[in-house]
């Protein structure tokens, strides 16, 4: 071999040799520096967490629950059809034994929750009725003559003329009493002319006078111990009063019986209020009571319940209750409307929490005590007194508790108590599929692809949803409607709205062009 060839070989393999040190180095370093960057890593997402590597180690892990919500678990960690890692379920997750579940401080803040102390207070029961005036029957008198004639001249001829007792109404003529007092005059003379000579005919001419008088007396015309009756008549008014209807027209005939005026007394009216059922047992009569007026906000009558009526009506299930209130000066009028407040209950502080803090599900009464950290109980209590804004509880919750008293979806209807209820004591681990995940709104962005009017159904491609642990994909929605799509292309960047109705059953509720693509639609 040449030298020359010699050297040239002898370069090459020390080349080698260096190269492949150099190589085995430099992979070594990369390892090592890995390592370090991937425990680095590690620690900078445990940090931001708030766990450490050591705390997820002892945190126990119940089983692993399908991340779209359906109702599937296993014990042991697995993928779904979509590759998407089931979500583990910690022991620390799970309500306690005493019904305590953990709502998070940004779901309490999306529900609106509100809460109160509970605090001794006097409860205001007062039981509040609405009622109207109406006419004092006992003071109401009709004007009707018992005999037939016809108005010959009217003194009162307006509906709502005061009267006075004795005040003259109207002059009649009556054929009747012309024939009466007829009768009368002969059944004297006869008397007299007789008295003498025919014993037997003076008495029955007495006697028919005597009828004929007690004729006139029934009705209600002054007879003269002799002399003729008047063949017209004046008639008065029995009482003082108002004129609340007048049939009467100057030179009508009238009928025995028939009711020519209507007059009442309003210098006293009643107050008839309708009580409801649940409140009867709480009126007794004697009671104090205080009345307002509509025309009259700023003054209150005072009052006594007067009479308790027997009877209940069953359309509104209440019960008439009447008050006797003066009216001299003529300030309440019949028909006028009336809010009337009875007096009831205990002078005596006792636990009391708002209204609104107890659900009522039909079957049992409770409240929500909030606890440290976003920790509810729900707590049975038994309700006393009723207020108009506080309740008394008797047992379950003592003064100084915390209880829940305003959300969102808090509304009175039984249903919606009984979903309320259930959305705090069922499973509250988003997505899965327990009522706190149907009640709860999740938002995200993508992409618009395709709307199957047929199945009504809507493709999206979103970005990661944190609220549910969903990775970013491409997924088929249910859609609340329609229209909610009308105008949206595909390919079109949008944000959305959805709930989950039931398990692995999630429908769009709303759908909006995100920022950048309206923008970009408007340049055009």
């Amino acid at each position: 071999m040449k030298p020359g060839i010699q050297f040239s070989l002898t370069a090459v393999a020390v080349a080698l040799a260096l190269g492949a040190g150099y190589w085995a180095g430099n992979r070594a370093d990369g390892q090592v520096a890995a390592g370090r960057s991937h425990a680095a890593a590690s620690h900078e997402v445990a940090s931001i967490n708030g766990t450490s590597s050591s705390a997820n180690d002892e945190r126990k892990v119940l089983y692993y629950r399908n991340p779209m919500g359906l109702p599937d678990t296993s014990p042991v960690p697995k993928k779904d059809s979509m590759g998407m890692d089931y979500i583990p379920v910690y022991a620390d997750d799970e309500p306690d034994d005493s019904g305590v579940v953990v709502v998070s401080a940004a779901r309490v803040q999306t529900l609106g929750v509100k809460t109160a102390v509970a605090e001794m207070r006097i409860v205001d029961t007062a039981v509040r009725a609405a009622g109207r005036v109406e006419l004092n029957e006992r003071a109401i008198v009709d004007v009707a003559p018992r005999f037939e004639g016809w108005i010959e001249r009217l003194h009162v001829n307006a509906v709502g003329d005061p009267v006075r007792r004795g005040q003259a109404l109207f002059t009649i003529y009556s054929p009747e009493l012309q024939s009466a007092g007829d009768e009368l005059r002969i059944a004297e003379r006869l008397q007299r002319d007789s008295s003498a000579t025919d014993s037997v005919a003076a008495d029955a001419a007495r006697r028919l006078a005597d009828a004929t008088r007690a004729r006139l007396r029934n009705w209600e015309v002054a007879a003269p111990a002799s002399g003729e009756v008047p063949q017209r008549q004046t008639l008065h008014s029995p009482t003082n009063g108002i004129v609340l209807e007048k049939k009467a027209v100057q030179g009508a005939r009238f009928m025995p019986g028939e009711a020519v005026y209507r007059i009442a007394d309003l210098s006293k009216v009643w107050v008839i209020a309708d009580v409801y059922e649940r409140d009867l047992a709480r009126v007794k009569t004697g009671q104090s009571a205080s009345v307002a007026f509509d025309a009259m906000p700023d003054r209150r009558f005072e009052a006594k319940v007067s009479y308790l009526y027997p009877t209940l009506n069953t359309e509104t299930r209440s019960t008439q209750v009447r008050f006797e209130l003066d009216n001299r000066d003529g300030l309440l009028r019949p028909g006028m409307f009336a809010h009337v407040e009875l007096a009831a209950g205990s002078t005596t502080p006792l636990v009391t929490v708002p209204t609104s803090a107890v659900i009522d599900d039909g079957t049992r009464q409770v409240v929500l005590i909030a606890l440290d950290e976003g920790r509810f109980r729900p707590q049975p209590v038994r309700i006393g007194q009723r207020g108009k804004e506080f309740v008394e509880v008797t047992d379950g919750v003592k003064a100084g508790d915390r209880v829940v008293v305003s959300a969102n979806f808090l509304i009175d209807s039984e249903s919606q108590l009984k979903a309320a209820l259930s959305n705090f004591t069922d499973s509250t681990a988003p997505g899965s599929g327990g009522p706190s995940a149907a009640a709860q709104i999740f938002r995200g962005e993508g992409t618009f692809d395709a709307f199957d009017a047929t199945a009504g159904t809507v493709s999206l491609t979103h970005g990661d949803i944190p609220a549910l642990q969903w990775p970013a994909m491409t997924m088929d929605f249910g859609v609340a409607s329609k229209d909610l799509v009308a105008g949206v292309a595909p390919g079109t960047k949008v944000r959305f709205e959805f709930v989950q109705r039931a398990p692995g059953e999630f429908v769009v509720t709303r759908i909006e062009k995100s920022t950048a693509a309206a923008a970009a639609h408007g340049g055009h």
